[in-house]
């Protein structure tokens, strides 16, 4: 069974069926009990990029936004069944070229995970994608906000898109992520999972 734990702010945990463990930026929560093959930071503000709360198995590979941005060209990777597409990410508080979100596939579903960011152009080619889900910051302090989040959904058309980033200084905000209004709108708290 595949899962992904929210762990709170923008940190998840995503686990293959297999056993392969994948965080991605690390800072937030709870759940860090498992062993990882891999760490993905979006870039490296300190709530993204502690990479000392996961134990890292041998031979894990630790993957920064530099490490996707080689050449200016958005890179890919791959980490046991993870597929790992870097993506744009950016506003006036995460420079273009330092920053990445990520579309990630495993198992037959494909999730896009936003990082800090507001409205990028490359949402407007997303929908071709036909995401299963999409993790959207809407904190409106360091990112957009939620009613920019709402546009942004319905470029991306995602099946389900869920608000993260709620609040800073907060694992999860509830009344932040009620605020945020789009057809197929998940909300997920921090600590819940999903499953398939």
């Amino acid at each position: 069974m595949a899962e992904l734990l929210y762990q709170g702010h923008a940190s998840f945990r995503l686990k293959a069926s297999d056993g392969t463990v994948v965080y991605l930026d690390p800072y937030a929560g709870e759940g860090y009990d498992l062993p990882a093959d891999g760490v993905l930071v979006s870039h490296e503000h300190y709530d993204h990029n502690a990479v000392e709360k996961v134990t890292l198995k041998p031979g894990a590979k630790v993957l920064r936004s530099a490490d996707f941005l080689a050449g200016g060209v958005y890179g890919k990777a791959q980490i046991g069944p993870f597929e790992i597409q870097a993506v744009p990410a950016y506003n006036k508080n995460h420079d273009k070229k330092s920053c990445v979100g990520f579309v990630i596939c495993w198992e037959g579903k494909s999730l896009y995970f936003a990082a800090d960011t507001s409205r990028t152009d490359y949402m407007g080619q997303m929908a071709a994608l036909k995401l299963d889900w999409a993790f959207l910051p809407i904190d409106g302090v360091y990112n957009m906000g939620p009613e920019e989040a709402a546009q942004c959904a319905g470029l991306i058309g995602a099946k389900a898109t869920v608000p993260i980033h709620t609040k800073p200084g907060s694992l999860y905000d509830r009344q932040a992520a009620e605020a945020f209004h789009c057809p197929g709108r998940l909300l997920l708290a921090a600590g819940e999972t999903l499953t398939w």
